[in-house]
């Protein structure tokens, strides 16, 4: 009977209704997933972090996306993370790096993505970045991710179908982050060599060439580029020098350390050709400039000639050659048309106009 008066209430004066529940954020703990695998398969049931515990021959992924101090402080306490840790994850833009403290190894990745447009403008964003932390321990692997670019579902889904690999534990985690991310340099260095290529065919066409502001732009996209492949050299390097690295995982982060020389090189490789085509532009910019100054001169030049001539006639002198001719005007203007085309006919000779 109450429920039936609730309604009828509700009918009448219907409840002011708040934000869409859709929209509101569905995730406040910035959890994306959290799995427990046991023998290379993942563990059915859904699994909260904050009561998980070390069982043996297992571990735990947890993979957070952008989570705030509070979060990170219960997964601290969860997980016995150092306070530093704690401080550094919160935040992102961080430099790829690796360091252990106690016994989790912090190692920070950085993302790129290619952003997608139709021409290169003086405002376009060509490559996006963010970055990835991965907090490796004896019985867990969190992942903290910052930024759009770098979605680590499809890492997950495609290392479960890896048992075998899986198996080898926490490693096996940042074997597969840092093998996608290092496969999406070559993927977005792919794209900005198209980039590259448009911009030289412009810089030599025939028609008008691509604006300066244009490869400046692309100059600073490139950078962001720079700063998240050629820093991750070293770590990776130290990686594999990492006792906690199991042995079996060792020639898979070896493969991985060379396409990261790949992309290097390939990085390398654009900012060196970019800077010739800049400097191929700037003298196109130059040859432009002085072919209109010699323009500008040539046109100054004929019409210094009609000037004097015209300006000395002009004077109010009693005694001049042709005043009293009464074909003085003709001639005078015959010889200033003749004097104009004679300099235009050499000027165009010469090429200044």
């Amino acid at each position: 009977m109450f429920k039936l008066l609730g309604r009828l209430v509700e009918g009448i004066a219907p409840r002011a209704t708040g934000p869409d529940p859709e929209a509101r954020s569905h995730n406040p703990d910035a959890v994306v997933d959290c799995a427990v695998y046991r023998g290379g398969r993942r563990k059915p049931g859904t699994v909260r972090y904050a009561s998980a515990h070390r069982r043996r021959g297992e571990f735990l992924w947890l993979g957070l996306h952008e989570p705030d101090l509070v979060t990170m402080r219960t997964v601290a306490k969860t997980f016995g993370l150092h306070e530093l840790i704690v401080e550094q994850t919160t935040d992102g833009g961080h430099r790829p790096l690796v360091e252990t403290i106690g016994d989790v190894t912090r190692l920070v990745l950085r993302t790129a993505r290619y952003v997608d447009h139709d021409a290169l403008t003086a405002t376009s964003e060509v490559v996006d970045t963010g970055d990835v932390t991965l907090l490796i321990g004896p019985w867990f692997v969190i992942t903290v991710r910052h930024g759009a670019p770098g979605a680590l579902w499809p890492v997950r889904q495609e290392l479960q179908k890896r048992p075998e690999l899986l198996q080898a534990g926490p490693w096996a985690v940042a074997y597969a982050v840092a093998n996608r991310l290092v496969d999406d340099y070559l993927d977005v260095s792919t794209e900005i060599e198209h980039d590259l290529e448009r911009l030289e065919e412009e810089t030599f066409a025939t028609r008008r060439s691509a604006d300066v502001a244009h490869f400046y732009q692309l100059k600073r996209e490139m950078v962001e580029l720079k700063r998240a492949v050629l820093p991750l050299q070293e770590p990776l390097t130290r990686v594999l020098e990492l006792p906690a690295v199991p042995p079996s995982l060792r020639p898979y982060f070896e493969d991985v350390r060379g396409h990261l020389a790949r992309a290097a090189d390939r990085v390398a490789g654009f900012d060196d050709l970019l800077n010739s085509v800049l400097q191929a532009r700037l003298t196109q910019v130059t040859l432009e400039q002085n072919n209109d100054m010699r323009m500008i001169a040539a046109w100054a030049g004929i019409a210094a000639v009609a000037t004097v001539g015209t300006g000395i006639y002009g004077m109010n002198f009693t005694n001049m050659p042709g005043l009293d001719s009464r074909y003085g005007f003709s001639a005078t203007i015959v010889i200033v048309v003749l004097v104009c085309s004679g300099l235009f006919w050499r000027f165009k000779r010469a090429g200044w106009l």
